[in-house]
């Protein structure tokens, strides 16, 4: 218990710290034109319906009644939303009964550092469903979340549709908490709940924005916010099509990168891995639950660019269900085996300190697929925004030093 009481505080710490670089970058980006940060933000339904555009509306209308510009509505919207999923994580983690691989499992670098530490994720809408997801899991009875599964994952597909393929650990949770009988007619009237949901999806799939209804966005946005509609907002016409986003795909695969991110997989959810091999769950064997929750990744792969974010995405949802499991009691986790597991590869405390360090705050992957890794967010982090705050690059001296030369060339 003290244990746990212990890893609260400083986990609120971790989390403060997090969250106060978030909004530091955050404004930081606020007049950036160049990334997705806000672009995607922009997507609205002024020339039309179009996929993603139901935040985008939401903040026209509250900048527009508040007499703001879209930009500093569309910044609150994120600054609340990922301080909205910071405090659900603190309150989740309350009751979690910790040892070492779930605290690595935790501080992995795919996890909760990765917006921070690659800022093109930062403030991106899958912040939202991470929200949802988590108050989901809090609701205390079935009906509740039949309720949830009917009228708010519609809401949710019309914010990020590929949330999609994210409904298999809605229903793998559900399944394992026995929210339906073990009989056809029971898991039927489960699946309808997923029904509406469903059928949006279809409906954006089946109806991409056309040319001059982005125009007329594109026209809105500038005309009433001079605002660009650059990045996410422009690709909703060259990714319009499911086709168009398995063709821009494909013609950048190679085997460097599918070897890069295998190992990035690896060795990023290896924590959690190991945790699924050391655990018993109930009504479900562990093999066919690491199966089903890896194969969706696959598809986004297929379909996506930005495959840093896409591990993120799924390791966050992973995580957090395995860890609900197991709060539920309906995980067991042999710790007897996995501490002996341990013993034999960290036999003194401070290599596992060194290991931690290394592991959790020593490389990130980059958000694109053709991105190499990201080195060093511990220092990169902080160092980058006193950067910014003290105009450190005016600041610096001695420009031939050699390990000046080596922090720019591998550290920045």
């Amino acid at each position: 218990m003290n244990n746990t009481i212990n890893f609260i505080k400083y986990f609120k710490l971790y989390i403060s710290i997090l969250f106060i670089f978030s909004v530091f970058y955050l404004y930081g980006k606020y007049n950036v034109g160049n990334d997705s940060t806000v672009s995607e933000w922009l997507i609205n339904y002024e020339g039309g319906f179009t996929k993603r555009g139901l935040i985008g509306q939401i903040a026209i209308h509250i900048g527009e009644f508040l007499n703001i510009s879209l930009r500093q509505s569309i910044l609150f919207f994120q600054i609340f939303s990922i301080g909205l999923y910071y405090l659900l994580l603190i309150n989740f983690f309350k009751s979690v009964k910790f040892n070492k691989i779930i605290l690595l499992s935790i501080f992995t670098p795919i996890f909760l550092l990765y917006p921070v530490a690659e800022i093109e994720v930062l403030g991106r809408k899958e912040t939202i469903i991470f929200s949802f997801y988590l108050i989901y899991l809090t609701l205390q009875n079935f009906r509740q979340k039949n309720y949830f599964r009917i009228f708010l994952l519609p809401l949710l597909m019309l914010v990020w549709e590929p949330v999609v393929f994210f409904f298999i650990f809605w229903l793998i949770v559900d399944y394992i908490e026995d929210a339906f009988e073990k009989n056809y007619k029971s898991l039927f009237k489960y699946l309808l709940t997923y029904i509406p949901a469903i059928l949006i999806g279809a409906y954006i799939a089946m109806n991409p924005i056309s040319e001059i209804a982005h125009k007329n966005m594109a026209i809105f946005l500038k005309e009433n916010f001079n605002e660009n509609c650059y990045m996410s907002c422009a690709l909703l016409l060259s990714k319009s099509s499911i086709y168009d986003q398995f063709k821009l795909n494909f013609d950048i695969f190679s085997f460097g990168i599918f070897l890069r991110y295998f190992l990035i997989i690896l060795i990023g959810f290896g924590p959690l891995f190991i945790l699924i091999k050391f655990s018993q769950f109930n009504k479900l064997n562990s093999k066919i639950f690491l199966f089903i929750i890896m194969l969706p990744i696959f598809v986004l792969f297929l379909m996506m660019s930005d495959w840093g974010r896409i591990v993120n995405i799924f390791y966050t949802f992973s995580i957090i269900s395995f860890l609900y499991l197991y709060k539920k009691k309906l995980v067991l986790i042999n710790n007897g085996i996995l501490e002996n597991f341990f013993v034999k590869i960290f036999n003194k405390k401070y290599i596992y300190v060194i290991f931690f360090i290394i592991f959790c705050f020593g490389w990130n992957p980059k958000t694109s697929l053709t991105g190499d890794i990201g080195t060093n967010p511990l220092w990169k982090i902080p160092y980058n925004a006193s950067k910014k705050i003290l105009g450190f690059d005016s600041l610096r001296f001695f420009q031939d030093n050699p390990f000046i030369k080596w922090h720019k060339k591998y550290i920045e």
